[in-house]
């Protein structure tokens, strides 16, 4: 078995660790799907639907930025268990006060606590797998992770949520997220048989501060992993975006929503399988090229295709099933992200992957932020050019954030790199 695994590109002792974090993802995100809509069949606009879900992201970039050096401060395991208590916290609040009222002022900041949880959870794993994993198999071993990360998150818990929701209704549906969350975690964190857990001894409070502040001042120390935090918020920016306004336009086309759970889920079907190819050809073919090529162009190719193939072809399921589904795919072509740019510190890896994770969290508040602003002014469509801009970017980026040999002096790629992103690098 062991063998089958490591052919894989997957690690044995750390095995269970994923499929807890696939369990763990499946309760969070059952309800990406669909909880917009039905908040705004119970009298919400899509602006406030979109407030809420940006003040969650906010929240959600938050801990994941902490996640990186809670991880190193207090060991993967118990940011994990952080994460838990927060999650289940934050939701037990959001549905008992904040949906049983439908009052937003209850709503935001309920959801977003629970928005805290998954963070550190699952990002505190991806750290102790930056570790763990050996440096020739990092973008394997980080396919994995985004893998499970993406089956539990987008795939599972829609799937899920087309069969329940006729059967359990929409808040029976929610408390049953509990139950997957506990599963994973009992996994995840007390059953994976890895036990050499990376953890920082700091001998005084100061030592901890210190260290927390590395975990901004690296991206300015190094402006590479601070344009690689940048490429990382535009990576996801635009799926996140999609779950606010994305529904009601597919059934304004003519989808009904059991449709559009099937169409989403196949784009997260085909974004975790292509999270292991990418993590594959990454480490064949460069880390660089392939985030550039296959993520920010064809990104910014198929953000596009999203909106326009239903917009001519109208409620074609098959043609929209294939376009969401490249789109997933050339989401999945940033997962060498995730091994290129804690590789640029070797010696401060949680800090470096804590920029990384704070850009995963922002891209849950920079996606639906530009729906609520722009949406009202340039309709869907304009939205759709934003997100496309915005891909074409991160490629644009790509070409600076390189590890220091693909280079042939180093001062010469700093150069580049300052010419730019102007005169704020130092």
């Amino acid at each position: 078995m062991n063998s089958v695994l490591n052919k894989v590109g997957l690690d044995s002792k750390m095995a269970l660790g994923f499929i807890g974090v696939m369990l763990f993802m499946m309760g969070d995100g059952l309800e990406q799907g669909w909880l917009s809509s039905y908040l705004m069949d119970k009298g919400l606009t899509v602006q406030q639907s979109a407030l809420l879900f940006s003040v969650y992201g906010f929240a959600a970039a938050i801990a994941a930025w902490l996640s990186g050096v809670l991880a190193e401060i207090l060991g993967p395991r118990k940011a994990m268990t952080l994460g838990l208590f927060l999650f289940i916290v934050g939701t037990t609040l959001f549905i008992t006060l904040g949906l049983n009222q439908m009052n937003l002022a209850i709503m935001i900041p309920t959801y977003s606590l629970r928005g805290l949880g998954y963070p550190l959870f699952a990002y505190s794993f991806l750290v102790w797998i930056t570790y763990y994993a050996p440096s020739e198999k990092l973008a394997t071993a980080v396919g994995w992770f985004w893998f499970a990360f993406a089956a539990g998150l987008n795939v599972l818990g829609a799937f899920y949520s087309s069969v329940v929701l006729s059967i359990l209704g929409e808040i029976n549906t929610l408390w049953s997220a509990l139950i997957f969350v506990l599963l994973g975690a009992t996994i995840a964190i007390l059953l994976n048989k890895e036990d050499s857990e990376k953890q920082n001894k700091f001998e005084a409070k100061t030592d901890v501060i210190k260290y927390l502040s590395k975990g901004i001042t690296i991206a300015f120390e190094n402006p590479k992993i601070g344009l690689g935090c940048i490429v990382r918020t535009i990576n996801t920016a635009g799926a996140y975006g999609f779950v606010v306004f994305m529904p009601a336009y597919m059934m304004e086309v003519g989808f009904t929503r059991a449709e559009w759970l099937q169409i989403y889920g196949a784009l997260w079907t085909s974004n975790i399988f292509f999270n292991l190819i990418f993590g594959i050809v990454g480490d064949k073919i460069g880390w660089n090229k392939t985030v550039m090529w296959f993520g920010g162009v064809g990104c910014a190719i198929s953000t596009a295709a999203f909106y326009y193939i239903p917009a001519i072809m109208g409620p074609n399921y098959l043609a929209t099933t294939i376009v969401a589904a490249c789109f997933g795919a050339c989401l999945a072509a940033y997962v060498p992200l995730s091994a290129l740019v804690p590789s640029l510190a070797p010696d401060n890896k949680g800090a470096a992957m804590s920029i990384l994770n704070l850009g995963a969290g922002l891209s849950t508040f920079v996606g639906p932020a530009i729906v609520g602003v722009f949406i009202g002014s340039l309709g869907v469509s304009g939205v759709i050019w934003i997100y496309t801009a915005l891909y074409l970017l991160s490629a644009f980026l790509m070409k600076f954030i390189t590890l220091p040999k693909q280079k042939e002096t180093e001062s010469t790629d700093i150069s580049n790199l300052k010419r730019a992103v102007g005169s704020n690098v130092n």
